[in-house]
C-alpha cells in the first residue's frame, strides 16, 4: 500500500534518469533507422539463483508498476539530455510525449520463482520497452533479494514474530523499499517510520543504550520509559549486567513488563538464564527479544531457545550475503517489420559461454502432484498443454498502458506464504542445494 491509498499528499518524482544511457542512445539510433516501431518483447529472468538457495521470491511488482507509471520527460530531464549533448533533437521531441503504452505481464509478487522462470515480460514497440530495462531491474533484483532472504528467515522463526531493523545499514531509499520486501517475505514489522508511512507497514521501537547511559542510572532510565511508554514497553537489558537489569526492570515495571530485549553475549544461554529468572520474579508473560546480527542461521540456531521474537537488521536489507538476484532484461521475440500485425519470430543471444538465453514469448506453468505439491517449473512458447491451463503463472499488470494489478501489500505476503507451503518440504532447508524444483522447456 503506498501513501496513495491512504489518501496522503506524497510528491512523485519521475523515475525516467533511473536508467542507463545506453537504453537512450539505442532509442535515438532505433529511431533513426525505424526500427524503433518493432513490436518486442522483452523478458526479465534470471540464469540461476543464488549459490545454495533453493527458491527465489518475486518482490517489488507494486513498485515497479509505480515507476513505470512515472516514466515521464519533463522540461527539466530534457534539458539536462539536451545540455548534456547525449540525445538529438528529434529524439529529444520524441521522449517529451512518452508514455509506455504497451502490456506487461508477470509473476505476481510474494510468488516464488526458479531459474529460467519469466518473471515480467514487456510487450510494446522497442522504443517504449527498452527504455524500462534499468529501472525494472534495479528494483525487482532488489527487492526479490530482500524477499528471498526474509522468506528464509521467516521459515527459521517459525511463528515467532520478525520485526525488521536495517534501515541505519543500508541507503536511506533503500531501506524503505528493504522493509517493503521483507514484509513481502514474511516479517511482521519495521522499525523505519518512511516504510510505515509510505506502504503502512506496521512499525516499532523504543529505546537504544544510549537513552540508558543518558541517565545517572539504569533504573532512572527504565523508570522514565515506563512511565511515558507504559509497563508494556520493552526494556533493553544488556547495556550492564543482564541479571541486575532484569531484576531491575520488574521491580520498575512490575510482573506486567511487556518485553525484554537482549541484543549482545551468547543469545541461547542468556535468553534461557532470562527466561528463568522472569519467571521466578512473577513476570511470566514477559517476551523475551533478541537482536544482535541475526540472519537465517542464527535464528534457526535459537529455536529451542525461550524467546518470543526477532529483531534483523544489516542481513535481511543486504539479502543475507545475496544482494541481487542477478536478474536480466532480453529481447526474446520482435517483429520483422513495423506495421501493426507484423507477426513476432523469437530472438535470442547464442553466444559462447553461460550467457545464452531462449527466445520466443513465454509462458510458464507449475506442474503439482496429486497432493497439490509443486514439482516442476514448466517454460514454454507454443501452446500450453491442457494440464497446465489452470497452473499457469504469468498474470496482466499493465494493459495498454494502464496499470491493472494494484493492490494492498499485504495480499503480497499472503501469497508468498501460501506459494511456499506448496512446495517440496526441502525447499525450507537451510542447508545448501539446488532449486528445489526443476525448469523444464517445452
Amino acid at each position: 500500500m503506498n501513501t496513495a491509498d491512504l489518501g496522503l499528499p506524497v510528491a512523485v518524482p519521475s523515475t525516467a534518469l533511473f536508467t542507463d544511457q545506453y537504453e537512450l542512445t539505442m532509442l535515438q539510433a532505433a529511431l533513426r533507422s525505424g526500427t524503433g516501431d518493432r513490436r518486442s518483447v522483452f523478458e526479465v529472468f534470471t540464469r540461476r539463483l543464488p549459490e545454495g538457495r533453493r527458491y527465489g521470491v518475486v518482490g517489488g511488482t507494486g513498485r515497479v508498476l509505480d515507476a513505470v507509471e512515472n516514466f515521464r520527460f519533463d522540461e527539466t530531464i530534457l534539458g539536462f539530455l539536451r545540455e548534456r549533448g547525449i540525445l538529438d533533437e528529434p529524439t529529444l521531441e520524441w521522449l517529451a510525449g512518452y508514455r509506455f503504452r504497451g502490456d506487461i505481464w508477470g509473476y505476481p509478487e510474494g510468488e516464488v520463482y526458479f531459474p529460467g522462470s519469466p518473471v515480467m515480460r514487456v510487450e510494446g514497440t522497442f522504443a517504449e520497452a527498452v527504455l524500462l530495462e534499468t529501472v525494472i531491474l534495479s528494483i525487482l533484483n532488489h527487492d526479490s533479494a530482500v524477499a528471498a532472504a526474509a522468506s528464509r528467515m521467516s521459515v527459521a522463526a517459525g511463528d515467532r514474530p520478525l520485526m525488521e531493523m536495517g534501515a541505519r545499514r543500508t541507503h536511506e531509499l533503500s531501506a524503505v523499499a528493504a522493509s517493503r520486501a521483507a514484509y513481502v517475505g514474511g516479517f511482521h514489522t519495521t522499525s523505519d517510520l518512511a516504510a510505515g508511512f509510505r506502504y503502512n507497514i506496521p512499525t516499532v521501537g523504543t529505546s537504544a543504550h544510549a537513552f540508558t547511559l543518558l541517565h545517572d542510572t539504569e533504573r532512572d532510565a527504565f523508570t522514565a520509559q515506563v512511565e511515558t511508554l507504559g509497563s508494556g514497553t520493552t526494556l533493553l537489558v544488556d547495556t550492564f549486567d543482564v541479571t541486575e537489569a532484569v531484576r531491575t526492570a520488574v521491580e520498575v515495571a512490575g510482573p506486567g513488563l511487556g518485553a525484554v530485549r537482549i541484543d549482545s553475549g551468547d543469545l541461547l544461554l542468556i535468553a534461557h538464564r532470562v527466561r528463568h529468572q522472569l519467571d521466578e520474579l512473577g513476570a511470566r508473560k514477559t517476551r523475551i527479544v533478541v537482536t544482535s546480527d541475526l540472519d537465517e542461521y542464527a535464528i534457526a540456531s535459537l529455536a529451542a531457545a525461550p524467546v518470543d521474537a526477532y529483531g534483523v537488521g544489516t542481513q535481511v536489507v543486504t539479502g543475507s550475503g545475496h544482494p541481487t538476484c542477478s536478474m536480466v532484461y532480453k529481447l526474446v521475440a520482435r517483429a520483422d517489420g513495423e506495421e501493426p500485425g507484423t507477426p513476432l519470430r523469437p530472438v535470442a543471444k547464442k553466444s559462447m559461454g553461460a550467457k545464452t538465453s531462449h527466445g520466443g514469448r513465454k509462458w510458464a506453468a507449475r506442474r503439482v502432484d496429486e497432493d497439490g505439491v509443486a514439482v516442476a517449473e514448466v517454460i514454454g512458447t507454443g501452446p500450453v498443454p491442457a494440464e497446465l491451463a489452470d497452473r499457469q503463472l504469468l498474470v496482466p499488470l499493465v494493459s495498454a498502458g494502464k496499470v491493472v494489478a494494484r493492490e494492498p501489500l499485504d495480499a503480497a505476503r499472503d501469497r508468498h506464504i501460501a506459494a511456499r507451503d506448496r512446495l517440496p518440504l526441502s525447499a525450507t532447508q537451510l542447508s545448501r542445494g539446488e532449486p528445489v524444483l526443476p525448469t523444464e522447456y517445452v
